[in-house]
């Protein structure tokens, strides 16, 4: 099939590519146009594993194409990908769809033929009503069709997560389009994708209740970490513990910072925010809200106590500072308000990430970026490990670290208690 995707941020390129790779014929569009020139020169904006090299290889098949010229791409295909951002609102909870609308009027002024038009970008509840409403101002509704398909690609996960979802979401009444849309996914179908069809109002409010429902285990295990600590019970006993049970499953009930990132954050906030328009009291999302913003205050309180409160002169290292490992986005790090914290405090702060130097760090004073490990750790009083990257599961503190007396605050819970205690080195972790 013929695809269009409007942008070439973390879903549209990545599910462009992806569609490309199981042998549609897709056009990237971005109005930007240095990122179109590297992408067609195999140049990636964003770290995703593996993304790279399913890039070069379907550009190089002309199965992928990159271009600026959004009316000439619509016009060459069948369906159109609407993947712009939708971020939160500079003065409020909401999600500002100003992308999406301005794509929608775009896109109206380039049908000629019938075309299904899918918001792939996560938007609330009666967006897919108001695009219906901007295109058919001028365009007869015979010739597109609306549908809701949300993404659920984790970051740094994300090719996998397309190859083999637990499931496609098509929000449509529309017999046409579903039929079409149901063989556009039926190599994904064929491998146990479970094929779900909903009203469109119904597939929108399910990527934002999926959302909010992980974030809300995520802030549950983390305030059980909180008691945890408190009573000298490990929280990954807990976490296994619970996870068994197949009602309540295993997946994120893991303790640790803030939840960050693309999705989260926001999402929980704009569900709300609809939720208020109509009058509905959405209080436990509320609360995992306000939880999650006060986390990565209690853990900066933590490296306090940890320290004594002697944080002047203190070198503290960070291991990873985006919100995820296999991901280089900082969005919502807790890394972005510990660390300017602990400086305010008078510490020295080295940070090692495997996706290099961050902007967010480089005008802050004494807020170093070590090229690899051993130089970042090395004079560390304190090394936080911050982000579950494997390079950071086998490391011989023992052996690198200068500083006999160093600590180490591990806020993913990946060393061993047990081989921390044999090795002699003062270790503290998240709920134990």
């Amino acid at each position: 099939m013929k695809l269009c995707m409007i942008g070439t941020g973390y879903v549209g390129l990545v599910s462009g590519v992806c569609f490309s790779d199981i042998g549609n014929d897709v056009i990237c569009v971005d109005r930007d146009i240095k990122k179109i020139d590297d992408l067609k020169k195999g140049i990636i904006p964003i770290y995703e594993p593996g993304l790279d090299e399913l890039v070069i290889k379907n550009y190089r098949n002309k199965r992928l194409k990159f271009s600026t010229n959004l009316k000439d791409s619509i016009a060459k295909s069948d369906i159109v990908f609407i993947c712009v951002g939708t971020p939160t609102k500079k003065n409020g909870n909401g999600a500002d769809l100003s992308q999406i609308y301005n794509a929608a009027k775009e896109i109206r002024s380039a049908i000629s033929k019938f075309k299904i038009i899918i918001t792939k970008s996560t938007v609330p509840v009666t967006t897919g009503d108001e695009i219906e409403k901007i295109i058919s101002h001028k365009v007869s509704k015979k010739l597109f069709s609306v549908v809701s398909n949300p993404e659920f690609l984790r970051e740094g996960e994300a090719i996998r997560d397309f190859t083999y979802p637990d499931r496609v979401v098509i929000g449509t009444n529309n017999k046409k389009s579903n039929k079409i849309l149901k063989n556009l996914y039926s190599p994904l179908i064929s491998k146990g994708a479970k094929y779900v069809n909903t009203s469109r109002r119904a597939a929108e409010l399910i990527k934002y209740a999926s959302n909010a429902f992980l974030a809300t285990k995520i802030t549950f295990i983390n305030e059980l970490a909180n008691l945890c600590e408190k009573i000298n019970v490990n929280i990954e006993d807990i976490s296994i513990g619970m996870g068994l049970d197949k009602r309540i499953g295993g997946r994120f009930l893991r303790a640790g910072p803030a939840y960050g990132g693309s999705c989260f954050p926001k999402d929980t906030k704009a569900i709300t925010t609809t939720a208020d328009k109509y009058k509905t009291n959405l209080s436990v999302i509320k609360s995992v809200i306000k939880s999650n913003e006060n986390r990565s205050s209690l853990l900066l309180e933590r490296v306090f106590n940890i320290l004594n409160g002697k944080i002047k002169n203190k070198k503290i290292c960070f291991l990873g500072v985006t919100f995820k490992a296999n991901t280089d986005d900082m969005r919502d790090s807790s890394s972005l308000s510990m660390i300017p914290s602990l400086i305010k405090k008078g510490a020295i702060v080295n940070y090692y990430d495997p996706t290099g130097e961050k902007d967010d760090f480089k005008k802050i004073k004494n807020v170093n970026f070590s090229i690899n490990i051993d130089s970042a750790i090395k004079d560390s009083n304190l090394i936080i490990i911050h982000t579950e990257w494997n390079e950071f599961k086998s490391i011989n503190f023992k052996k690198k670290v200068k500083n006999k007396k160093f600590i180490i605050f591990d806020m993913r819970n990946i060393c061993s208690p047990a081989k921390m205690k044999e090795l002699k080195i003062k270790y503290f972790g998240i709920g134990c």
